[in-house]
């Protein structure tokens, strides 16, 4: 074969063994001179081998590397440098800029746009049901033959660490497919340089495709580990010209016939998805994928092509949990939720999205997690449903039904490497994490509609066993009635008390937010010479009132924003969240000294007002809590 015919001969394969078949008859396989060490580095095995412990985190690691290509070939078209300071300085920005989203969600365009979106970036499924085998496919930047070695085929090379507006930064985490794939870890990578980037390159092989077959060796005599590396005949990536090649899905069943004009093609042979992944990909995998990229920066389309699936469908979009929320919210999410608030740790701002299923919904969305930790849209860790069933949380009636996101995208750089391991699949035990976990087991404890919530699920837990308590009422009358001796222990004349009987609530009042808030003010007004008490090292609350929307701070069209100034000097040191027209803010003293008085203004402003909604009240520091004596300490009056 010639390399063109070789290329698409190993596209169209699903198994390892016709990889492996081909490339011996073709005398590569068993040749060791073709074949090169991953990253030059005899020992990558030591970073390769540390990457995701899951297949789908690894699987997602390959998509956001897709999304973070389309997102620098989209820059390097307008003849700016991804590092370069004119470009977007965040992923939001460069949504806005060279896609025109609002406020960079996928929530705010519609579901035609997100599909047309989509184009760009692709999963598809061929081969076994059991290990299916993955391509991931984009229209990004692309690479040329002599520029793979130096990007998609190395490690710890610092290609996108100073772009702002992309998601991969540690160049290891597309490495973290590879030991799921088959026995041999076998990967195909196909690529070209978007030739409207491809001018500015000066790069001779930029015309041409460039494809390479990764591959795991075992460890060798007197070697302790296994090794990987790619085919480089010649120390040479194999290219061929070729303005595009029909290797894109066409109309199902058909896995290929589209045409492919640039790009990167990478194919996951055999891919180990896990038992619980493996039914149509627009099932349970979508659901997952779903989860674990919940504010995904760009669509992705999924195509299942393999054979004996059954389904409404065999394409579809994938945008995301925020957006499968959003588009069946009414049917799946309890009224008043979403709801959002600002959650400050140690001087770190953080954002977070509370939702609430209706019984039974939850399934369609979650498993296990109950907290997904979230950076530029893609989960870097969880914590489970069991956080919810704490002590100091107190939700164990709705522990299943609960979803909080945190956005954690605004922690600085050294605060976030302490808190996600390198693998992003994980959160490490570090102290940062601990003062996340306590400040949101109190966000959550107090949280007025959770706590409403609540009430009303046990109450109907309650009300649903006394269908079943009359039987058991009128049988004890009987027993009595037959037994004097059982009769004298209770007041005669008196019916059993019913031990499940329990009074039904008024109905609430339904709360309707507007989009925009016409009013935010103190419920209780704090002037100078009457000022709310505060206790040094310790949170003091007061609330607003107001008719706005429960997610207005968070939601992702025109969102609103909240500043509060502590004596003239804008502060970070609180958090509000909103709930059916009350606003809870909690503000933490520090920095200051027992018996100063805090000139306290907030200010509200969004889309709609050219000047800020404004409050201002007063709070007096009378003291701090004593850990040793487990007691304010106040200090006397002169």
């Amino acid at each position: 074969m010639n390399l063109n015919e070789l290329c698409l001969a190993l596209v169209k394969c699903d198994t390892e063994e016709d990889v492996i078949a081909i490339l011996k008859e073709n005398g590569y396989w068993d040749d060791p001179d073709s074949w090169k060490y991953f990253d030059k580095d005899e020992n990558n095995f030591s970073i390769i081998g540390n990457q995701q412990s899951k297949p789908e985190t690894a699987l997602v690691e390959k998509l956001i590397n897709s999304v973070d290509a389309v997102l620098m070939g989209a820059c390097q078209q307008r003849g700016v440098r991804p590092d370069a300071n004119e470009a977007p300085q965040s992923i939001k920005e460069a949504l806005i800029l060279y896609y025109a989203i609002d406020e960079g969600k996928l929530t705010n365009i519609t579901a035609s746009e997100r599909s047309k979106l989509a184009e760009n970036i692709c999963l598809i499924a061929t081969g076994q049901k059991s290990n299916p085998t993955f391509t991931i496919a984009d229209k990004g930047e692309g690479q040329s033959p002599a520029k793979l070695p130096t990007t998609i085929l190395s490690l710890r090379k610092s290609n996108k660490l100073r772009v702002p507006f992309v998601q991969g930064k540690f160049n290891m985490g597309g490495t973290g497919v590879f030991r799921f794939c088959g026995e041999r870890n076998v990967q195909l990578v196909l690529s070209k340089r978007n030739p409207a980037v491809a001018q500015k390159d000066h790069d001779p092989t930029a015309s041409f495709w460039g494809f390479t077959v990764i591959r795991r060796e075992d460890p060798a005599q007197g070697v302790r580990s296994s090794n990987y590396k790619y085919l480089a005949p010649s120390d040479t990536i194999p290219f061929f010209a070729a303005d595009s090649l029909d290797i894109l899905p066409s109309e199902y069943p058909n896995p290929y016939g589209s045409p492919m004009t640039y790009g990167t093609f990478i194919k996951l042979y055999e891919y180990n998805i896990g038992p619980g992944l493996r039914t149509n990909i627009l099932f349970d995998l979508y659901n997952k994928l779903s989860t674990l990229m919940p504010q995904l920066a760009l669509p992705v389309r999924l195509y299942e092509r393999r054979k004996g699936y059954s389904g409404h469908s065999y394409e579809g979009v994938l945008a995301g949990l925020s957006v499968r929320i959003d588009e069946d919210k009414s049917d799946n999410i309890e009224e008043g939720f979403p709801t959002s608030g600002l959650l400050p740790v140690n001087g770190q701002k953080m954002r977070y999205s509370i939702y609430v299923f209706k019984k039974g919904k939850h399934e369609k969305y979650t498993k296990d997690e109950g907290i997904i930790f979230a950076i530029n849209g893609q989960t870097h860790g969880t914590l489970s449903k069991s956080f919810f069933n704490r002590k100091a949380v107190g939700l164990g009636y709705l522990a299943e039904s609960i979803l909080v996101v945190l956005d954690c995208s605004e922690i600085n750089g050294r605060d976030r490497e302490d808190l996600f391991m390198n693998s992003r699949d994980r959160l490490s035990n570090c102290p940062l994490r601990l003062d996340i976990e306590r400040e949101l087991e109190d966000a959550l404890k107090h949280h007025q509609g959770l706590r409403l919530l609540k009430e009303k699920r046990r109450r109907e837990e309650v009300e649903s066993k006394l269908k079943d308590s009359k039987p058991l009422a009128d049988i004890l009358e009987s027993v009595l009635r037959t037994s004097p001796t059982l009769a004298r222990l209770f007041i005669r004349g008196q019916n059993i008390a019913n031990p499940f009987a329990s009074e039904s609530a008024a109905p609430a009042p339904t709360f309707a937010g507007k989009e925009f808030p016409t009013v935010f003010s103190l419920v209780k007004k704090y002037p100078q010479n009457r000022p709310k008490t505060a206790h040094l090292g310790s949170k003091f609350r007061v609330d607003f009132r107001t008719d706005v929307t429960n997610d207005y701070f968070d939601r992702g069209k025109d969102p609103g924003t909240f500043k509060l100034l502590v004596n003239g000097v804008e502060s970070d040191d609180y958090s509000i969240n909103l709930w059916n027209g009350v606003a809870h803010l909690n503000i933490t003293v520090n920095n200051t000294a027992v018996g100063e008085v805090l000139s306290i203004r907030s200010q509200v402003i969004d889309v709609s007002r050219s000047m800020p909604i404004v409050e201002e009240f007063y709070a007096a520091v009378v003291g701090a809590f004593d850990q040793g004596e487990r007691r304010w300490r106040i200090p006397e009056t002169p």
